[in-house]
């Protein structure tokens, strides 16, 4: 009788996990994309390197997902177009003294994508647009406070676009 019982026990205990799969969850329009190109970004503003920044910042965020695989252009399913938008600053804390002196700003990148299909020219599978924020001090040189924030900012924005190709979110 305890045979039975622990036999019965084992058996519930092995169909707990039987609608589990292995993979990713990925959207359903993209099932048969397992391969990804990313060309350089194109800018819509003016900032120093920005394109190379915001590429490299899309390929970190498709590298460490791991969902796709990064390619050359040839030889991928698809292809990761990108934009970065608008790049803007917000005050969040100004000097106690003077209002319109600020202490602390938000910055936020505006980053658009189009995911092209390669077998099938012309196709776009998805596309969307995505924002970043990141904070910086006001120091002596804006300039450089404003240059150390844009890559968290755009870390964050490409994020967002790879966990909604990869997981729908």
């Amino acid at each position: 009788m305890l045979r039975i019982v622990l036999l019965a026990l084992s058996l519930s205990f092995l169909t707990s996990c039987a609608g589990y799969q292995f993979g990713g969850n990925k959207p359903e329009h993209l099932r048969g994309t397992e391969s990804i190109s990313i060309p350089l970004a194109k800018s819509r503003v003016i900032f120093p390197r920005v394109e190379a920044l915001a590429t490299n910042s899309m390929v970190d965020a498709l590298v460490s997902d791991g969902t796709y695989q990064l390619t050359r252009s040839g030889a991928a399913d698809a292809t990761l177009l990108i934009t970065l938008e608008a790049i803007d600053y917000q005050q969040v804390r100004s000097s106690t003294v003077d209002v319109l002196r600020s202490e602390e700003l938000q910055l936020r990148v505006t980053v658009s994508y189009k995911l092209t299909d390669n077998n099938r020219p012309g196709i776009v599978i998805d596309a969307g647009r995505e924002r970043g924020d990141s904070r910086l001090f006001v120091d002596d040189n804006l300039q450089t406070a404003r240059m150390n924030a844009l890559p968290d900012a755009l870390q964050r924005a490409t994020q967002s676009i790879i966990a909604r190709l990869a997981d729908g979110i």
